[in-house]
């Protein structure tokens, strides 16, 4: 059981990240990719994957087992920066004392019953060889495994993002933290979650970034050790549009996106930039819901929009491609005409 304890002053200073960490998507689909759980949301993307993978990437999954802990310093507070390059530059600027710390700690795992290789013991020295060869490492595995993907990964965390924001204006903080059910179970002041071992996270006033993650699946994660003077950071899984891997607007290729704008989509595409239901289309663009949901099914076929179900509504989000798009197009006034 995972607890995250809050003050007053924790419950003003709780924010959502507002892109994906590239470095908590590179360790959580690494080690999704090892495991064979959740096929529906990563099966297409493990096969597609997998077979590009090779002995470049021993070094993660040295540092990576599919289960229990991993070193916290891949996942450094990135302080707002959310770029790969820079990402990496700050894991290898890791202080020898936080890598040999990590390393002693990932040995003494039960999830790591083998020992470690060479080249991952040599981490612990924090030799500019071995800090180069993990900075290769990771953006080798980015390049094979995530980078084709980034635009739909991006989008899919606006689209929980809009959920969030949502949640906010209708019922504050308290509105935020319950909306993260059922994955996370917020009975004030303390925010629970299910977990793999028993954690106890006191935030004493350093507030709370949540940070929605792609790859995070089924059960949010933190560091094991998180640093005093740092806010601390909870990372949460999303939903996931089934058939992602294979989808258009995931990988950039071009689906005949052109061909598909006409009045109506090009009205759903204008208003769905900040986040809209299905019944709030229907009344803002004149048509019925089934319309609204026959159109926003090819919007959402190309990878141009996202759509995320909360409760009995669903909320649709543009995608990366569908604002290239988007921005080529004639305005379109919100007034009703045919479809």
């Amino acid at each position: 059981m995972l607890r995250v304890h809050f003050t007053a002053d924790d419950i003003a200073r709780v924010r959502v990240a507002a892109a994906p960490d590239p470095l908590w998507e590179i360790v959580n689909s690494f080690q999704a990719l090892i495991r064979e759980e959740n096929a529906l949301a990563f099966g297409e993307w493990r096969r597609i994957v997998r077979p590009r993978l090779g002995p470049a990437d021993g070094l993660l999954a040295a540092l990576l087992p599919p289960r229990g802990y991993f070193p916290d310093f891949l996942t450094p507070d990135l302080g707002g920066s959310l770029g790969l390059e820079s990402a990496v530059d700050t894991v290898l600027g890791t202080p020898r004392a936080d890598l040999r710390g990590d390393l002693a700690r990932l040995v003494a795992s039960p999830a790591r019953p083998r020992p470690l290789p060479a080249e991952a013991r040599a981490l612990a020295e924090g030799t500019l060889e071995a800090v180069q060869r993990l900075g290769a490492a990771l953006h080798g595995y980015h390049r094979r495994a995530l980078a084709a993907f980034w635009p739909h990964i991006r989008a899919q965390v606006d689209a929980d993002r809009a959920v969030r924001a949502r949640a906010v204006l209708g019922g504050g903080t308290d509105g935020l933290l319950a909306s993260l059910r059922p994955v996370l179970r917020w009975q004030p002041p303390v925010l629970e979650a299910d977990y793999p071992v028993d954690h106890e996270l006191r935030l004493d006033g350093r507030g709370l970034l949540l940070q929605p993650s792609f790859f995070c699946s089924r059960r949010p994660v933190t560091l094991a050790v998180p640093a005093p003077d740092r806010t601390p950071v909870l990372v949460y899984p999303i939903q996931h549009t089934p058939g992602w891997a294979l989808m258009p607007g995931a990988t950039g290729r071009d689906g005949g996106l052109g061909a598909l704008l006409g009045r109506t989509r090009a009205a759903i595409l204008q208003d769905v930039v900040t986040g809209r239901t299905t019944g709030e289309l229907a009344e803002r663009i004149g048509i019925s819901g089934a319309a609204v949901s026959q159109h926003t099914g090819v919007l959402r076929q190309a990878g141009l929009l996202l759509s995320v179900r909360r409760s009995k509504h669903v909320l649709h989000t543009i995608t990366p491609a569908g604002l290239v798009l988007l921005e080529g197009a004639p305005h379109t006034p919100h007034t009703p005409f045919d479809p």
